[in-house]
């Protein structure tokens, strides 16, 4: 059949604060989506991110995304069984994946769902280890260069076999007993945490706090065809970790069932879970592992049944710029970075995380982090770095309270966790594992406002 194409348009917004946020708006047909999947599990032996030598594979990890086409131009959406992509290495796999789908690397949102039983990879962080004798700390830069390469391979294998779609479908549902807070205020007013596996009984009784409670679905379609479906939801993905097991976790448990069930692509996205854990439900048993992707796969299940289509619109690929201030202060500062780096006597884990993540970070103070968001009608789907706390999603749902907001995290994870400014004054455990100044919520929200056409 053919269709009408619309020329391109091209503007830009501008923004009080003076950054350029670009947008490219494209015709909604001729719209075309390829699905990829690449097996990115590190070989045996193998750091994952406790520093623990992979033994054990236990589901393999995933690179799971879409590469879209419309008038001319591709975007591709990835997210990554992986814990973290830091620095130079969340960089190269955006370039690898776009001259492999033949898209501008402005158009490529990587993101890492953030499961423990995974690598954090950053090229940058391993250099500086190497320099001090610590090379092991870190995944083989041979190792990541022929896992690139696989996932190159595998996108230019998926461009091969694109299939038009005319849909897009929405639906959300609660997820019930699976996302807690892991910021637990006492009868003082202290904030206690709650990881992930709480030990403490009386904790993890306490109320599941603040999170977002609904995860939501968008699906590709083609009349009544579903192609692929895209979850969101805000939790910490893992309930045990730091046991040689390479492992998806429940997230990926659950994603790859319903794939099975359903005959249809899925691709799952870890929202702004920054400060949420599963740490109520989790008891880090295996039990209790299937029990989380058991409710976790109702959610999703309920969210496809709640789904309602409309005709897939215009393509509006927005990009932002985000600069974050670097911490100084005390423990965080690159001097005091540099110096547990070198320090003999510190823990290799902690060499590798209070130190080289830390100075790499503050290497790239220049450097802005490419932001992203990709608009389809009335759906917004949002790409964040590091690990945001849930109130900037809930933020980004209010800027367009009358359409449909998705927020992906854990794209560029160099700057660790991104805390509201009151986070930072009331303590916790997220404010000691950022590296950047509590001024970065008035830049995020920034950022993600130019990236919702708030400003347009």
């Amino acid at each position: 059949m053919q269709c009408l194409r619309w020329h391109r348009a091209v503007f830009t917004v501008v923004l009080a604060l003076g950054s350029l946020p670009v947008a490219s708006a494209q015709a909604a047909d001729p719209l075309r989506v390829a699905t990829f999947c690449c097996n990115v599990t590190p070989a045996a032996g193998q750091p994952m991110f406790s520093c623990d030598a992979l033994q054990t594979v236990e589901q393999p990890l995933l690179a799971k995304g879409i590469v879209i086409e419309s008038g001319g131009e591709r975007y591709v959406l990835c997210a990554v069984d992986y814990c973290e992509l830091c620095d130079s290495s969340h960089d190269a796999w955006r370039q690898k994946i776009a001259a492999a789908a033949g898209a501008d690397v402005a158009h490529v949102a990587v993101q890492c769902i953030h499961q423990h039983t995974a690598p954090l990879v950053d090229r940058d962080a391993q250099k500086l280890l190497a320099e001090v004798g610590l090379p092991s700390a870190h995944v083989d830069p041979k190792v990541l260069d022929e896992i690139e390469a696989r996932l190159a391979a595998t996108v230019r294998r998926a461009v091969e076999h694109f299939e038009p779609f005319d849909r897009i479908g929405t639906g959300q549902a609660k997820v019930e007993r699976v996302a807690s807070s892991r910021r637990v205020p006492d009868a003082g007013g202290n904030i206690l945490v709650r990881f992930s596996y709480c030990g403490d009984a009386a904790i993890r009784a306490m109320p599941e706090g603040r999170i977002d409670p609904y995860l939501k679905t968008i699906t590709l379609a083609r009349g009544d065809k579903p192609l692929v479906r895209l979850h969101y939801y805000a939790t910490h993905p893992q309930s045990k970790y730091g046991d040689h097991r390479a492992s998806s976790d429940f997230p990926g448990l659950a994603r790859e069932t319903l794939q099975k069930k359903e005959g249809v692509f899925q691709i799952y996205f870890t929202g702004c879970g920054g400060d949420i854990t599963v740490g109520k439900y989790n008891d880090a048993t295996k039990q209790c592992t299937a029990e989380l992707a058991a409710r976790l796969l109702a959610g999703m299940e309920a969210s496809v049944a709640a789904t309602k289509f409309a005709p897939a619109g215009p393509i509006r690929w927005r990009t932002y710029p985000l600069t974050l201030p670097r911490r100084t202060d005390k423990g965080y500062s690159l001097a005091d970075c540099l110096a547990c780096l070198k320090d003999p006597k510190v823990l290799p884990v902690v060499r590798l995380y209070g130190g080289a993540v830390r100075v790499a970070f503050h290497q790239r103070a220049g450097q802005p982090i490419e932001l992203s968001s990709l608009e389809m009608g009335g759906v917004h789907i949002v790409h964040l770095p590091g690990e945001p706390l849930v109130d900037f999603q809930f933020f980004a749902q209010k800027l367009r309270p009358a359409e449909f907001v998705a927020v992906a995290g854990y794209g560029d994870c160099g700057s660790g966790y991104i805390c509201p400014a009151k986070a930072c004054r009331d303590g916790g455990y997220e404010p000691t594992d950022s590296c950047v100044t509590p001024a970065a919520e008035e830049l995020t929200k920034k950022a993600i406002a130019a990236l919702l056409g708030a400003n347009d």
